[in-house]
């Protein structure tokens, strides 16, 4: 069985129907609709579309944010939709959200050191003294942050700094999967680079199994093992990087490959 699996997944919202139009019935909104596609453990899978085609949606249905209205979602065998909140809860565990605007999703009443020990506490909530000084020191290590700045507040640190401390919140509660959406479209060209390879090596090292949502192809195709194109709720194509970009089968992955500013030739 793939590590993650959904099954014809579906997130619909009513629009509500209207003060003209009470008695009609309320218009539905297919923000998901019949989303089926599997991953293995350490894949990472670039999830692209346009703005509004139900990317960030469908990551908040199978973070348990936004409820699926039909359909199953499995992570490592255990079917998430059929749980109950509480044992959601425990179970978000295994998979951590990367927003993109680290700013606003980290406390700035926080230091670094609290962000970092709240998110271990919940999968060690006996950390303390010293063994938990050492547990953050090594999680910021690994991100790439001088445990100098643990005591330091978000407003003081630059875009992919901040970045770095959003990824080691993610990874703090040691999770198996984890869902970035738009992580480097915030940042300078440069600092995205840093932090999509950043992305790639904890992938590897950790056995991560990750998507990484983005409406960027070219940042797509650098970091993704497959690539799911997302239009209107839907997936109208699904397969290896390399395939998608040179072999599009759907005219929609076609017009967005063709859309792709290209780099003017200078005459020598």
């Amino acid at each position: 069985m793939p590590f993650l699996q959904l099954d014809n997944v579906s997130t619909h919202f009513s629009a509500g129907s209207g003060i003209f139009q009470p008695k009609k019935q309320a218009d539905v909104i297919k923000a998901v609709d019949n989303v089926s596609l599997s991953l293995e453990q350490g894949e990472i899978l670039g999830l692209v579309g346009e703005s509004g085609c139900g990317k960030s949606t469908l990551s908040r249905t199978i973070m348990q944010l936004v409820p699926a209205t039909a359909g199953n979602i499995t992570l490592d065998g255990q079917n998430l939709s059929d749980l109950p909140a509480r044992q959601i809860r425990q179970k978000r565990l295994d998979f951590q959200m990367i927003f993109q605007d680290p700013y606003a999703s980290l406390n700035p009443r926080m230091t670094v050191f609290s962000t970092l020990a709240e998110a271990c506490r919940q999968r060690h909530p006996q950390l303390k003294g010293e063994a938990l000084q050492n547990h953050i020191d090594q999680l910021m290590l690994r991100v790439g942050l001088d445990r100098r700045f643990a005591r330091k507040y978000p407003h003081e640190f630059s875009g992919g700094q901040r970045q770095r401390i959003a990824i080691a919140r993610a990874l703090a509660p040691e999770p198996k999967l984890i869902i970035a959406d738009e992580p480097v479209s915030a940042l300078d060209v440069s600092i995205q680079s840093q932090i999509l390879n950043l992305l790639i090596q904890l992938s590897r090292e950790l056995q991560l199994t990750m998507i990484f949502i983005s409406h960027d192809l070219s940042v797509v195709r650098y970091i993704a093992d497959r690539i799911a194109v997302m239009h209107q709720g839907g997936i109208v194509e699904y397969g290896g990087a390399e395939q998608v970009f040179n072999h599009p089968e759907h005219p929609y992955t076609r017009k967005l490959l063709n859309a792709v500013p290209a780099l003017p030739s200078v005459d020598a």
